[in-house]
């Protein structure tokens, strides 16, 4: 069955426990039409690049999921009607990594990155 990685992006005036039964409700969705979440995280609440719908921030909820094409299309409509749903996005991934994502991960923990070379 495809990989997936979704990223929910919530109306900031929502509270905590609304944010995480929106990963809950999009959860049985899944599971209804035949997939399941493997992972999920709540990210908290962030600011956003831009304005979306006059919010400034928002909550992100991160899932990961085993689900037919079918089922992520059906939760993804559902999500776009859903009103406290600000944004949803989808990439199909060929594994899933372990441990939590890069954004959960501290700043020390998250690889290597290269020192920048000083100009001559």
């Amino acid at each position: 069955m495809p990989l997936y990685e979704h990223v929910l992006i919530a109306r900031q005036d929502l509270s905590n426990t609304q944010a995480e039964g929106l990963i809950e409700h999009f959860s049985t969705v899944l599971a209804d039409n035949g997939g399941k979440v493997v992972d999920h995280e709540y990210w908290g609440v962030r600011t956003l690049a831009y304005k979306i719908n006059k919010n400034r921030k928002g909550h992100y909820a991160f899932l990961r999921t085993e689900s037919p094409s079918a089922a992520v299309q059906e939760m993804e409509r559902l999500a776009r009607l859903h009103d406290d749903v600000m944004r949803v996005m989808t990439i199909r991934v060929d594994e899933h990594k372990e441990g939590p994502s890069v954004q959960m991960q501290k700043r020390e923990e998250r690889g290597d990155r290269r020192e920048r070379r000083e100009r001559n």
